[in-house]
């Protein structure tokens, strides 16, 4: 991170340290973690994470109330707009290996405090959905014995009519939960077992819905008789999409395993694409199979798979439903209790959470500290607390968690490396960009071609630096070579990547303003026709220039690990719909996450701030080294350099003679 000049006021230095950026390790598999985990492990994990009891409920429930049998289109539409968000979590999960997933990954590209807010919301939703998970587990075996173990709490144990809290203690969740922390505590092997077990009983159950379902479909369901195919249109089709997009959550439990995968680099992005296959395939084909059987209108929102065989006469077949459907939620319980600690473990490793948290298991390489209080604190909640409530919080976190991530793609897909060595030096005239490993004697160029010539001391080895203009490429970040006749005045002096991060800030801006716009204008704001119109223009050319603005710049094309297609089209995409879904949340929603996000500046700047480890990097002692470059002519430059505690140089020049200062300067105008 660059330093701020002495002359710099508080203000801009305080915002400077609210930004500062995780500096990454060069040895990107090492961790003090167990990595152990297969493609299939991970693959297993991701459609654990996604098929849930929602393939039970949610289909059933938006089938009937909002879009018909058309909710295979629905399914499909949300399956798309999912993939946009998964390429951006794979190639992250790829790209940096390490656990933490969408708060690793806004630390390493946006700035400190907003990756402690994207990871204070993912804790949250984590909590509340394993909760929830939890109690409908409990309420779905609960209701196959008639309500027996309800009844028995609220007559022989307590019972309470108070706002925000169950109606009864929900032992049955509450224990799930905690022993469910219990066997994950023994090690991510044992973890990936259960889930492995659990996983393919439900595979094996929804083959079996498909089979047998297919076997009783009945065309005339979808007849004009009925209602037709798409009865509420395409208005309901794409309500039904943005509902149904929640059902793909949980691909970034992949994400957040990639520091424990032995192969990350290949295995992630694999696992994300095979995993979000077979979950939109499993919903879109249970869909279908359930609306061929019974007619939509007919269906039970609360347990539509096992009615639909009741009442074709397969009352048996339910039983078999049933145990797919606790299997299933078994498998998303399991994956919110494994991603949430590692998520905790590594705000604590960067210091920025409680340390206590940062504490690892020598024998089973889990976080356990963290595995059990967070097991506890869940467990707590879902015996207690009406979270009805509180679901629709889920959404609004995974979402800014997504636009966060789709928007640090971009960042840095136009953002020179700023990988660090020791013995490196930067050899370009940006303080940022990529250090390049020294030259060595035997690749020493004749002084008559016109380059540098770079020297550690006079005594050390001798660097030479290679800054051809007619063969020279445009470094990372920077305007094309073809768009700098035309741009060049206006953005050439920008750092690299420095345009590209104020349009990735307008495409966020444009993006709230204009689903803002659509969703509230009319109905709401009571916009006319025409102000309507403008705004829509507006904000609509500000995200199209933006992205064009971007696509003018150099990307990064040489890299080993996956890369998101289009960008950066695909993550702006992803940003738009993610904005766009947020909008359609209520206002009880967006004020229980300001009252959240409050809580969480408060832990940040209370604790996190102050025991941040890039804050203590900046405060640690820096060696000074100096260069000296010498010009084709003969002139002599000085170079001082502070070598950072990684090793990374932070390069300020010094000229040692005025003549030497000009001779720099008459020779960087001739070339």
């Amino acid at each position: 991170m660059e330093t701020c000049p002495r002359g710099c006021t508080p203000a801009v230095r305080f915002c400077q340290k609210l930004n500062r950026l995780k500096t990454l390790d060069d040895d990107m598999m090492a961790t003090s973690l167990k990595r152990c985990l297969s493609t299939l492990d991970l693959t297993l994990l991701g459609v654990g994470g996604m098929v849930g009891s929602g393939l039970y409920v949610l289909t059933g429930t938006v089938a009937k109330d909002i879009v018909g049998p058309a909710v295979i289109v629905s399914f499909i539409i949300a399956g798309l707009a999912s993939l946009l968000a998964a390429f951006c979590y794979a190639e992250f999960g790829a790209r940096i290996p390490k656990t933490g997933s969408a708060y690793m990954f806004t630390y390493v590209s946006v700035g400190e405090v907003w990756a402690f807010l994207i990871g204070w919301n993912v804790i949250l939703e984590n909590m509340i959905g394993g909760a929830a998970v939890a109690r409908a587990w409990s309420g779905y075996l609960d209701s196959i014995f008639n309500h027996a173990i309800q009844n028995f709490t609220e007559t022989h144990i307590m019972q309470w009519n108070v706002p925000f809290l169950a109606h009864y203690p929900d032992l049955l969740a509450a224990g799930i939960l905690v022993v469910a922390s219990f066997f994950i505590s023994f090690g991510v092997q044992v973890s990936s077992y259960l889930n492995h077990i659990f996983s393919t009983i439900s595979m094996v159950v929804i083959i079996f819905i498909l089979v047998f379902g297919f076997m009783l479909a009945e065309p005339a369901n979808w007849s004009q008789k009925e209602g037709g195919f798409a009865p509420f249109g395409l208005s309901g089709i794409l309500a039904g999409s943005a509902t149904c997009f929640y059902a793909f959550v949980g691909f970034d439990v992949i994400a957040s395993s990639s520091e424990e995968a032995k192969n990350p680099q290949k295995s992630v992005p694999i696992a994300t694409a095979i995993s979000l296959g077979l979950a939109a395939a499993a919903y879109i084909l249970v869909s279908t199979v359930l609306t061929l059987m019974v007619p939509w209108h007919t269906l039970d929102p609360n347990s539509a798979l096992a009615d639909a065989f009741f009442r074709r006469g397969y009352s048996w077949a339910g039983v078999i439903v049933a145990i797919g459907s606790i299997c299933a939620m078994n498998t998303v319980l399991l994956c919110n209790l494994f991603s949430l600690p590692r998520i905790v473990y590594a705000m604590a490793e960067d210091g920025l959470f409680f340390s206590f948290f940062a504490r690892v298991n020598p024998i089973t390489k889990v976080p356990v500290n963290a595995i059990l209080v967070f097991g506890i604190l869940m467990a707590t909640m879902a015996l207690v607390f009406d979270l009805e409530a509180l679901v629709q919080f889920l959404s609004i976190g995974t979402l800014l968690a997504y636009t966060f991530v789709a928007a640090s793609v971009i960042v840095l897909r136009f953002q020179p490396d700023k990988t660090s060595s020791k013995g490196t030096a930067s050899t370009s005239p940006n303080p940022t960009a990529e250090p390049s490993d020294a030259p060595s004697e035997s690749q020493t160029i004749n002084e008559d071609s016109g380059e540098l010539k770079q020297y550690e001391s006079f005594s050390d080895k001798l660097q030479l630096v290679e800054r051809q203009a007619s063969t020279e490429r445009r470094e990372v970040g920077q305007l094309k070579a073809y768009w700098e006749p035309y741009l060049g005045q206006l953005l050439g002096d920008c750092e690299p990547g420095e345009v590209v991060g104020y349009c990735v800030l307008t495409i966020i801006v444009s993006s709230v303003s204009l689903c803002a716009v659509v969703e509230f204008g009319i109905k709401q704001l009571h916009l006319p026709i025409w102000s309507f119109t403008m705004l829509l223009v507006i904000f609509s050319l500000a995200y199209v220039l933006s992205l064009a603005l971007i696509w003018l710049h150099e990307p990064q094309t040489s890299s080993k690990t996956f890369q998101v297609p289009l960008v950066p089209l695909t993550p702006a995409a992803s940003i738009l719909i993610n904005i766009f879904l947020m909008m359609k949340l209520s206002y009880l929603t967006w004020i229980r996450f300001t009252v959240w996000i409050a809580v969480g500046l408060f832990v940040y700047f209370g604790y996190g701030i102050w025991h941040s480890k890039e804050g203590i990097r900046e405060l640690q002692p820096k060696d000074m080294a100096a260069r000296y470059v010498v010009l084709p002519s003969g002139s002599l430059v000085e170079t001082v350099q502070s070598v950072q505690p990684d090793g990374q140089l932070d390069t300020s020049a010094h000229h040692i003679n005025p003549s030497a200062a000009s001779t720099a300067e008459e020779y960087a105008g001739n070339r």
